[in-house]
């Protein structure tokens, strides 16, 4: 209430009186002298027609920066006037206006550099004893100020704080040794930033920044960060500064055209006061409509922005400003500073002090400041962030304190120079407004962030506190009222999030804008790559939209499958007819019709095929190499050991039919006494030919991982063509030279044709061979062993049914015709005459 009063009390008195001698209070002098920078003013004048060195002035008072230069004057007043921190030793300070721009900033920044009592600047090779006007450096406010005016201070080394430059670029001791700062970098910032946007889940925003050091070095770190947070911008661009050039409302409406075309809710603004203002009066003009605009302190809380017509329009304002106690004592000391320079004593006095300290000119640093009242500057009085500025001043005075050596009752008289104070602001921490602060290892200070909201009520502007950040954002949500029909956050998403077991397809060229696409078979998602599906290893599967792979099962033709199981009966029933022929055969072995069929070669024949049924056998199971070369050699030896019985036969029968002038030298060797040779030959050249492809590359196991989508499929494979040939070839060769023997012999309706049953088995073997081929290639790889198991025992039965059945039913149901007139052996016949 005692505050309030004496501003209202203040207030009146300012309102009766004139002009003031506000500008002759800028200036004073003292044992150290403490420069400073700050933006009395805006809007310079004549700079773009400048055509002569002259000095530029601004047009119109700005009053955040007043109330911070008087912030300096207050911090300064307060340190002279303790008896602990600086006692016996007084401060003086000299502030300067900026007008924002690094032109009008380096006319002072020189002047501090002169040397002390003089206005010249010597070209020394060592400063070391140089001795400049001021000791330290408070200012100046924006980022593309401190650029120009830190490299120049950093060759002095003489110490340069900052209580408003925030750009990441200044953290670099290297580049700025002497510079320093008393606000958190672009860099905390941002990161509140871009998590304030993770907590509301807006992932399709738009970025803007004004086109100065402050706007392009924000825009440049949100983006890199926001990009790594799986947040998409859809629009980046930047607004002018210099809002005269004719250009200027082009660009701003090309902006406002281009975030409404991307249809974001979500607006982030890195900005200065005059470009947002400039902004928002363009949007509002073209209708963006309403949107959430997430600002910061360089302009939310401008008045020029609050006072905008319509401004409540544009949406919802939050935005970060920094944690900034209050100055106790400072409104009070500027309401009372506004009744002094009102009053002619107190005028002439500030006057006076200017004259005997000779103060250059020009000698009003604002000149357009004496017409300034407590009106004017009370609601910047209410928002303005001071206690950087305050924390600024004291932390060079504890430096100074601990250089000069100064005790809790004096300060020894001893020159310092600037230099000498780096150390000690760098190492010790320093104690201001009641807190403890610290410059880190970049020269920075993170006391942190509040997050405020505009809160209009009855026209009426206020800023509402709704969450804090320091090294996690925390928000009141239930205090944000946003400006959507329910007051929740509106919604802005270029994707939805995905869920596990989905990947990010990009689509459109915004690179984090997606669709999410189920991860197919065999693939899975990983929280580590979410932008794509890893693929399983080959042994393992999974399915769609799977987080994990699985490891595949065996897969072969088991014992107790249906389909084993009947070929098993099939093979079953193949034996026992073998054996049940076998049988026959060997009562009847002394009989014509046997001894004509081979006699005991028949029984090795069908012993042969009997071997060949049971291999089927070896096709069901777990396969392996052993079993995948035992397969190919069994087949391949009773087929040779069946057909060498054919061959000796057929041999024969050639002899007695197509030539018998050649019968008697060479029927001997084939009579059945001496057709063992014969296929004891065959046999032993089969497996001759066997143990060569043993060498050249026997079959072996393969892991089949295509063929099964769950399963790997254990199969035996063909490694080489030629070994299979050599093993499989023999035999077909037999089965061919038998036909060729047998193929249209003629005998005697009276007696047996002997030929046609070796005829009809050898092209069953053929048709067999032919089929298996087409169907092998043709079905899937799981089937080819029930493939071979039923091309075996089909050779089996066809072998059976058109050789030796014919036979079996003689011997069962025409007895009669067992004798040795039907049975002619072949060489006995007589040879057909030719008709002439």
């Amino acid at each position: 209430m005692v505050p309030d009063l004496v501003l209202c009390l203040s207030f009146g008195c300012a309102a009766a009186l004139g002009a003031s001698c506000l500008s002759a209070q800028f200036r004073r002098p003292g044992d150290y002298v403490l420069g400073g920078l700050f933006p009395f003013g805006s809007d310079t004048v004549n700079l773009t027609a400048r055509a002569e060195p002259t000095l530029v002035g601004c047009e119109r008072v700005f009053a955040d920066g007043l109330i911070w230069a008087l912030g300096m004057k207050f911090a300064i007043e307060q340190i002279n006037n303790s008896t602990s921190l600086l006692p016996g030793v007084k401060l003086g300070y000299d502030l300067y206006d900026t007008c924002f721009e690094p032109l009008v900033a380096l006319q002072p920044s020189l002047l501090f550099l002169t040397r002390n009592g003089t206005s010249s600047i010597e070209a020394l090779c060592n400063y070391s004893d140089y001795q400049p006007r001021v000791i330290a450096v408070i200012g100046p406010h924006k980022s593309d100020l401190c650029l120009v005016t830190a490299k120049l201070f950093s060759f002095f080394l003489i110490p340069q704080v900052s209580y408003g430059a925030s750009t990441e670029q200044l953290s670099n001791p290297e580049l700025f040794p002497s510079f320093y700062r008393t606000v958190p970098s672009d860099k905390n910032l941002v990161e509140a930033v871009v998590l304030l946007l993770q907590q509301f889940g807006w992932n399709w925003i738009a970025a803007i920044g004004s086109d100065d050091e402050y706007g392009r070095g924000a825009q440049g770190l949100f983006l890199s960060t926001a990009g790594n947070r799986s947040i998409c911008v859809a629009f980046e661009g930047l607004i002018p500064t210099d809002l005269a050039d004719p250009a200027a409302r082009g660009q701003l409406e090309a902006t406002v055209k281009l975030i409404n075309e991307t249809g974001v809710n979500i607006i982030v603004l890195f900005a200065f006061i005059q470009p947002a203002q400039a902004l928002l009066e363009q949007s509002i003009r073209m209708g963006l409509g309403k949107k959430v605009w997430i600002g910061t302190e360089a302009w939310m809380f401008s008045a020029a922005a609050a006072s905008i017509p319509n401004v409540q329009s544009v949406g919802t304002v939050l935005g970060f400003v920094m944690t900034a106690g209050a100055v106790p004592g400072f409104q009070e000391y500027v309401a009372d500073l506004f009744a002094s320079v009102q009053r002619e004593d107190f005028c002439q006095e500030s006057r006076a002090l200017l004259q005997r300290a000779g103060a250059e000119r020009p000698e009003a640093r604002c000149r357009e400041c004496d017409s300034v009242s407590l009106r004017d500057v009370r609601p910047a009085l209410g928002r303005s962030q001071i206690q950087p500025v305050y924390v600024a001043v004291h932390s060079v005075a504890h430096a100074l304190h601990r250089a000069l050596g100064c005790t809790r009752t004096a300060c020894p008289n001893a020159p310092v120079r600037p230099w000498q104070l780096l150390h000690f602001m760098n190492t010790l921490p320093f104690e201001a407004n009641g807190q403890r602060f610290r410059f880190d290892e970049f020269h920075d200070t993170n006391t942190g962030y509040r997050l405020i909201v505009w809160s209009w009520r009855n026209g009426t502007l206020s800023y509402l506190p709704v969450g804090d950040y320091q090294e996690s954002l925390r928000i009141n949500r239930s205090q944000i009222l946003f400006h959507t029909a329910d007051q929740k956050e509106p919604l802005s998403e270029c994707f939805r999030r995905c869920e596990p077991g989905q990947f990010r397809r990009i689509k459109g060229f915004h690179l984090c804008c997606y669709d999410c696409t189920d991860c197919p078979e065999n693939t899975f998602w990983s929280p580590e790559d979410s932008s794509t599906c890893t693929p399983c290893l080959e042994h393992q599967w999974s399915p769609a939209r799977s987080t994990r792979c699985y490891e595949r099962s065996e897969r072969y033709l088991f014992w107790s499958e249906p389909l084993a199981v009947v070929l098993l009966t099939l093979m079953a029933i193949t034996l026992s007819l073998t054996c049940l022929a076998a049988a026959l055969f060997l009562k009847n072995l002394r009989t014509p019709l046997v001894q004509a069929s081979g006699g005991r070669l028949s029984l090795l024949a069908l012993f042969s095929l009997g071997l060949l049924c049971l291999s089927c056998c070896l096709y069901v199971g777990k396969p392996s190499d052993a079993l995948c070369v035992t397969q190919q050699l069994v087949h391949a030896l009773c087929l040779n050991a069946c057909f060498s019985t054919f061959f000796a036969k057929s041999l024969e029968i050639a002899l007695g039919t197509h030539f018998p002038r050649c019968a008697p030298t060479f029927s001997p060797r084939v009579t059945p006494s001496r057709a063992w040779l014969l296929v004891a030959s065959c046999l032993l050249a089969q497996c001759l030919l066997c143990c060569c492809s043993l060498r050249l590359g026997p079959d072996s196991l393969l892991a089949d991982y295509k063929s099964l989508p769950t399963e790997v499929l254990l199969v035996c494979g063909t490694e080489s063509w030629v070994a299979f040939a050599l093993v499989h070839g023999p035999n077909g060769c037999l089965a061919f030279v038998c036909f060729l023997c047998t193929f249209m012999v003629e005998t005697s309706a009276r007696t047996y044709n002997a030929a046609r049953g070796i005829t009809f088995a050898t092209l069953t073997y053929v048709i067999i061979c032919i089929f298996f081929v087409a169907t092998f290639a043709a079905l899937k790889p799981v089937l080819r062993p029930v493939t071979q198991v039923s091309s075996v025992l089909a050779m089996v039965l066809g072998i059976l049914a058109t050789y030796y059945l014919p036979k079996c039913c003689i011997i069962v149901f025409r007895p009669q015709l067992n004798a040795e007139e039907y049975f002619q052996p072949p060489l006995s016949q007589e040879p057909r005459q030719d008709s002439r």
